[in-house]
């Protein structure tokens, strides 16, 4: 089963809350690209880092199309750095992830506890099973953060399609 990874911003990134017509205008673009994959490449399953912002809203995307007949079989997948991941969040976004989790076809957990890698490799770990993958990520601004790592990782190293969603315009390139 061919998977495709999705990368990108926690909420604090983006210029616009969630409620905002904007974030929807992004949503927008992650489904369709979600779409576009599952149709054109037979991509079945998802793999989400399970953080808020960008993890969060694919996953939810995910098992909205599940909902659908055309869509029955497409799989999310969560990987998780270390086991209390997600025990900090905050109340609304600890229920969305833990719906998350419950409603995942399966989920991994890559670190057997908290180092100062775990999010590296569990990035790592989601290009490492994908064969492409999607990023909401901004190439024009070199700031460092585990969206372009994974990004700079999955395209210049295992040598993956990515399709950026630039996370302010929502304009889609494949790189």
């Amino acid at each position: 089963m061919q998977a495709c990874f999705i990368t990108g911003h926690r909420p604090n990134r983006f210029k616009f809350k969630e409620t905002d017509p904007q974030c929807k205008k992004l949503k927008d673009a992650l489904r369709s690209e979600i779409q576009r994959l599952y149709q054109e490449q037979e991509i079945r399953a998802i793999w989400v880092g399970g953080a808020a912002g960008v993890d969060t809203w694919a996953a939810e995307i995910v098992l909205d199309l599940r909902k659908q007949e055309q869509y029955h079989d497409l799989e999310l997948r969560v990987a998780i750095p270390f086991p209390e991941f997600g025990d900090s969040f905050a109340p609304q976004q600890k229920e969305r992830y833990q719906r998350i989790l419950r409603e995942c076809a399966d989920s991994v957990v890559v670190c057997k506890s908290y180092r100062p890698d775990a999010y590296k490799k569990r990035d790592y770990y989601m290009v490492d099973h994908s064969v492409c993958g999607i990023a909401v990520y901004d190439l024009d601004k070199s700031v460092r953060s585990g969206t372009g790592m994974t990004y700079n990782y999955a395209v210049l190293k295992k040598r993956l399609p990515v399709t950026v969603i630039h996370p302010d315009s929502s304009q889609c390139n494949m790189v």
